[in-house]
């Protein structure tokens, strides 16, 4: 969960009300799903940890203030952006469309950065790039000194030995290539253009370059300064919307800070935007809407004045959703904000009415033996996320980069995630197993964990879900053999008989790996877990696996 620290006596000054201590907490967990952590009296700096990962302008003070206004009747609906509009132009080459095709902009005139704006800036581009932008993959941000661009500013892809430039926090120039070998954002972030032919640049009109993003900007333009007042804001990524909705909530904020916000032309193959993108979407939103999802009982002018309360305008019917909020995809979300605007301990409880009595799954009477069998042959159970990264699951299985498209069509993927690391449903245990073996490489060996658990994957438009069990042994010695010899104690508990054959797995070694038989099919994999994969994951010891669909296994232990 996202966690921002900053000044109180800053928070209050946006706010523009005193508040004391107790009573933001207070607010905090009524009304923003958010906590108040520890209070530094010697600085006068608050720590703020917030629960809800789809509202990052949230992140950042100014839009805590600027919640916290409405709630507290300060001000009501959208906070209104005065975007002036000029003629500074980025003209976007064709050649990113591959690799990164979208970028949003804007200028930020006439306040002068202090050290702590400054961090505060730095704060939310990092907050909003690793959570939000899935650590700079879909989106990243770049901030520059004004006063160095010639404009128009060109955005393009090139071939990686074609430009050298000194990176931030170097004093040599350097290719794109050796950025990304040499430098430490380079080595942290370069996954994102492993398979990438050509990396984007942001150069200025006379060459200058910018930035290499989404890994690091220029020693030069990118170096922002006590003192500047004049700041280009940029920000590329995968998603058109997405890298609106940074630019919208940057630009909010800046505008609130006391920045003239000045709009930037984007120009791509005659196609013209202005940027950034203010775009308020209109959802209806009627009383017995709210009557029939949240049970409140409420007039019209109530539904509107509590619209306002939650930051919304309200025309006749409709809700206006703010530009810097892209969370709201149903009229449930918008009904969601007029229940905390209204209170949710306001609201009464309503009446048990119905009762039912809680019975054991029969599948757990089949599965708990195997569970006992697994701990008694010394393996130690783990609970892992059933959402799991997308990346782990084909990178960390092993699956070439060539073949991971055909892969990644089989995969259940969120559609509105808010963080890589759970942006997919898990397909096998095994990369939830290897990712405990990676994490506690400090522990001694030998090392066996396993786990028992759902799993799904995609098959055209349909979704599968069954129950597996996985076991993973890492030791000196760890091999094939003592594997089938798990698998045997399983398979004589379920009383079903099996076989092995010859098959290849991308997770496994070549001629160590096998396909298990069982009740006439396949019903899972057993093998010695391959050096590219082991690799891959940092793990230093041979680890050996298996993996078993149980849905069909336990089918036929039933009798169905």
């Amino acid at each position: 969960m996202p966690t921002i620290t900053f000044s109180y006596t800053d928070f209050l000054q946006l706010l523009g009300k005193k508040l004391p201590l107790e009573e933001f907490g207070r607010l905090l967990l009524l009304f923003a799903k958010a906590e108040a952590g520890k209070f530094e009296k010697e600085t006068g700096e608050i720590t703020i940890e917030l629960d809800d990962t789809n509202l990052p302008y949230l992140w950042c003070p100014e839009g805590l203030a600027r919640f916290l206004k409405r709630i507290l009747g300060k001000e009501k609906g959208i906070a209104k952006l005065n975007l002036m509009h000029s003629s500074y132009k980025i003209v976007v080459d064709s050649s990113v469309k591959k690799v990164r095709p979208y970028i949003a902009a804007f200028i930020a005139k006439g306040k002068k950065l202090d050290d702590y704006l400054l961090k505060q800036l730095v704060q939310m581009q990092e907050k909003l790039c690793e959570n939000y932008g899935r650590k700079r993959q879909k989106v990243s941000i770049g901030l520059y000194s004004y006063k160095r661009i010639a404009f128009p500013v060109h955005y393009k892809a090139v071939p990686p030995d074609s430009v050298k430039f000194v990176p931030l926090e170097f004093d040599r120039p350097l290719s794109l290539k050796e950025i990304l070998r040499q430098h430490p954002k380079g080595q942290q972030y370069g996954w994102i253009l492993q398979d990438a032919e050509k990396y984007p640049l942001l150069a200025d009109d006379k060459g200058e370059v910018l930035s290499f993003p989404p890994i690091i900007n220029s020693n030069f333009t990118g170096r922002l300064e006590i003192g500047d007042s004049e700041i280009l804001f940029e920000a590329t990524g995968t998603d058109e919307e997405s890298i609106n909705l940074a630019a919208n909530i940057f630009a909010q904020n800046m505008a609130e800070r006391g920045f003239e916000i000045h709009s930037v032309i984007v120009s791509c193959e005659g196609r013209t935007i202005v940027s950034p993108a203010a775009k308020k979407e209109k959802m209806k939103i009627t009383a017995e809407a709210v009557k029939e999802l949240i049970g409140l009982k409420l007039k019209e002018p109530e539904l509107r004045q509590l619209l306002l309360k939650a930051g919304y305008d309200a025309e006749g019917s409709y809700a206006v959703v703010p530009p810097y909020r892209a969370d709201i995809i149903h009229p449930v979300d918008i009904i969601e904000d007029v229940a905390i605007a209204y209170g949710f301990d306001k609201i009464k409880d309503e009446p048990l009415a119905s009762y039912t009595a809680g019975e054991k799954d029969k599948a757990a009477e089949i599965i708990n033996p195997l569970r006992k069998i697994a701990v008694g042959m010394g393996f130690q159970e783990i609970f892992s996320h059933i959402l799991a990264d997308r990346n782990s699951m084909l990178s960390g299985s092993g699956i070439p980069s060539a073949a991971a498209a055909e892969n990644e069509k089989n995969i259940v993927q969120l559609e509105n995630f808010m963080s890589e690391t759970y942006s997919a449903v898990r397909n096998s245990l095994l990369p939830g197993l290897l990712d405990v073996l990676a994490r506690n490489k400090h522990e001694d060996y030998p090392q066996r964990i396993f786990e028992e658990g759902i799993v799904a994957s995609r098959a055209g438009k349909s979704i599968f879900e069954c129950r597996s069990i996985a076991l993973v042994s890492a030791h000196p010695k760890a091999d094939f053999t003592e594997q089938k010899q798990h698998l045997t104690a399983f398979m004589r508990t379920l009383g079903i008989e099996f076989t092995i054959q010859k098959a290849a797995h991308p997770t496994f070694t070549k001629g160590r790996v096998g396909s298990i038989i069982a009740i006439g099919k396949p019903v899972g994999v057993i093998g010695e877990i391959s050096p590219a994969v082991l690799s891959w994951w940092g793990i230093e010891m041979p680890a050996a696996a298996l993996e078993i669909d149980l849905s069909a296994l336990l089918n036929r232990v039933s009798g169905q």
